[in-house]
């Protein structure tokens, strides 16, 4: 008999409990980004959950719960600075000064310098850059699933965000390290929970069905 006929029951049903009905909240964290018209609540519930809430102006808001049981407890933290447009404005900065430096000690008055206009064109380019790179430069929480890999939920956060979803993110490897003592003891019966909630997770619009599928596969060659 093959191994999916062992594991494939997905007509077997999995509940999790919703935010306004959980026993306790134990961390939340709100991001809201008005440049990025999106805003972001975690919270953990119930020791074994997340609960995501995202939504943009004009959209539907976007809710569903995680079962970190079922979770990598290598949280993927990565933060991406935007050293060009950094570098960028530094550079139009330096030649401003020197250009300011320039008309500073020219015998016409400042406000006379033909060099005036181009101190202005450097002097808000060099503004401009550096603030595409402070936009740019971000980090980003993402979570896996154990054994199927698929990206379960990511979040992308500005520079005002980074201490937030830093200590966040603690709070939640260690919720996901106490889930860990809550999976099944048999690998197959973890498996096919895992299964489920990939599945689970599917019809909740989370996973597409090409990242669903993809996931079932590892899940399967684990299980073989």
């Amino acid at each position: 008999m093959r191994a999916t006929e062992h594991i494939l029951l997905e007509s077997d049903e999995r509940t999790v409990p919703e935010l306004r009905r959980a026993r306790k909240i134990h961390s939340r964290l709100h991001v809201q980004s008005t440049v990025r018209r999106r805003s972001t609540e975690l919270a953990l519930i119930d020791y074994y959950y997340l609960s995501v809430q995202t939504g943009r102006p004009g959209r539907p808001v976007s809710k569903y719960v995680l079962d970190l049981r079922f979770a990598d407890p290598r949280l993927r933290l990565s933060r991406h600075i935007a050293w060009r447009w950094m570098t960028a404005s530094a550079v139009l900065a330096t030649l401003a000064a020197g250009v300011a430096s320039w008309i500073h000690a020219s015998s016409t008055p400042w406000w006379r310098h033909e060099w005036l206009p181009v101190l202005g064109a450097l002097s808000a380019l060099a503004l401009g850059a550096g603030l595409v790179g402070f936009y740019r430069t971000t980090k980003t929480l993402a979570v896996f699933s154990v054994n199927g890999q698929a990206r379960l939920f990511e979040l992308t956060g500005g520079v005002g965000t980074f201490q937030a979803i830093r200590r966040f993110s603690k709070a939640l490897a260690a919720h996901v390290r106490a889930s860990i003592r809550a999976r099944r003891r048999s690998r197959s019966e973890h498996l096919r929970d895992e299964m489920r909630e990939h599945l689970r997770l599917k019809e909740a619009g989370v996973l597409s069905e090409q990242e669903y599928e993809t996931s079932k596969r590892r899940i399967l060659a684990r299980h073989a």
